[in-house]
């Protein structure tokens, strides 16, 4: 099993940016898959990235070309990078581990795109 905390969250303005961090309890390295889905309320959680143990990512298209996922295996860490966000981006954002069994979640990280 990994733990994995997330952070960065927070309010902003439309336009803004914010970066997400999930950092995870052990090495990231190996792990087929990692990501972030989110969750507006009232809505069903959506995918939004997520990246390979390969370094290749996906995005969904609501986010592509406004939103960066990476990670830093050496520190364990994945992170989202958002730009020009807009209030539709509300939700919140969870990391995920991908082992090819049962996904591991984290918390949870609350994002608010309001003027």
């Amino acid at each position: 099993q990994v733990q994995l905390v997330e952070s960065g969250g927070g309010l902003v303005q439309p336009g803004g940016s914010l970066r997400l961090s999930c950092a995870a309890s052990r090495s990231i390295f190996s792990i087929y898959a990692m990501g972030w889905y989110r969750q507006a309320p009232g809505k069903q959680r959506a995918m939004v990235a997520v990246i390979t143990s390969g370094g290749s990512t996906n995005y969904a298209d609501s986010v592509k070309g406004r939103f960066t996922i990476s990670k830093d295996n050496a520190k364990n860490t994945v992170y989202l990078q958002m730009n020009s966000l807009k209030p539709e981006d509300t939700a919140v954002y969870y990391c995920y581990a991908d082992r090819r069994g049962p996904w591991d979640w984290g918390q949870g990280t609350q994002v608010t795109v309001s003027s």
